[in-house]
């Protein structure tokens, strides 16, 4: 299978799925976008089954290499993560604010998108790039979906303090060790850090957070189309899902898990809807916008 997941997760997953199904499970981790790039380079001839926890607009902008499937346990999913083309949802994700509290004090608190345009964070943001990495994609669309017309403005104005990174798991490591001020990550990455007692709060953007499943997939013709479903289903089990939830910190897609403790109920957080389609149907426009920026800001 390809994934995007970070090391972090697959050493706990992968050995754990293996013990219980008996089923070997070899990967390749990518980037998100890599992840796709080799799919598609390879549809003629699938060299992998499964594609796992990528950017749901990703998917939906390549459902034609995916083949449907529907899960074991479908009626356990909420409907609000039913939304994709040939894609399942696997984890509800959302990107956040991470800020070192000893460099930034509580009345300077990035609170909004726009705040992180502030000059005073210049060079002092942590972000990957947003043609690359899947999360990184979401904050772009968060922005341009709630300032609309301005969000290209609003967005260059982050980009001109940022400092870019790999990755977007990378970001809160920055953070955290005081390389940089503020990080823009997804939330589980975050949470870690907050988790680990280093000097980092999370901040949810008071003008809207997209919050979205992302994705697992079943390659179309793949060699083990079974073994594939059976690691999806397994995935999308209870118990691995509130695995995700008390190890990972990852949202669950289930109805019938809790949210991590120790985060705010999703009730609580303002949140944005996140149009796949729309997404999906940018993605290359979008994504050739930020590289022309990124290199007119020498990023």
């Amino acid at each position: 299978m390809y994934t995007a997941h970070e090391d972090s997760i697959i050493n706990v997953l992968a050995p754990r799925f293996e013990k219980e199904t008996g089923i070997k499970l070899e990967y390749v981790k990518l980037g998100s976008g890599d992840v796709i790039k080799r799919a598609k380079a390879e549809a003629a001839n699938p060299q992998a089954d499964v594609i796992w926890s990528i950017g749901g607009e990703q998917l939906e902008a390549e459902n034609a290499i995916l083949a449907p499937y529907t899960p074991k346990e479908w009626d356990k999913i909420a409907d609000v993560f039913k939304v994709g083309t040939n894609w399942l949802p696997y984890t509800g994700i959302m990107n956040v604010f991470v800020v070192n509290t000893n460099m930034v004090p509580a009345n300077l608190m990035p609170r909004t998108w726009t705040d992180l345009a502030d000059p005073r964070l210049k060079k002092l943001i942590s972000s990957a790039r947003a043609d690359k990495s899947g999360s990184s994609y979401m904050q772009l669309c968060n922005t341009l979906l709630i300032y609309k017309d301005k969000g290209w403005d609003v967005y260059k104005g982050i980009m001109q303090n940022m400092v870019i990174s790999a990755s977007s798991g990378a970001v809160p490591k920055f953070v955290n060790d005081g390389e940089q001020a503020v990080g823009i990550t997804l939330e589980d990455n975050a949470f870690r850090y907050v988790q680990g007692g280093g000097p980092v709060k999370i901040v949810y953007p008071v003008d809207g957070v997209v919050a979205a499943p992302d994705g697992i997939a079943l390659l179309k013709g793949g060699p083990n189309p079974e073994a594939g479903k059976a690691f999806i289903d397994w995935c999308l089990s209870k118990p691995v899902q509130e695995l995700l939830v008390d190890s990972m910190f990852r949202r669950a897609v289930r109805t019938d898990c809790k949210d991590p403790a120790g985060l705010p109920a999703l009730s609580t957080i303002k949140t944005v809807a996140y149009d796949f389609g729309w997404a999906a149907l940018n993605k290359n426009e979008f994504s050739k916008k930020f590289a022309e920026i990124a290199m007119e800001l020498g990023l």
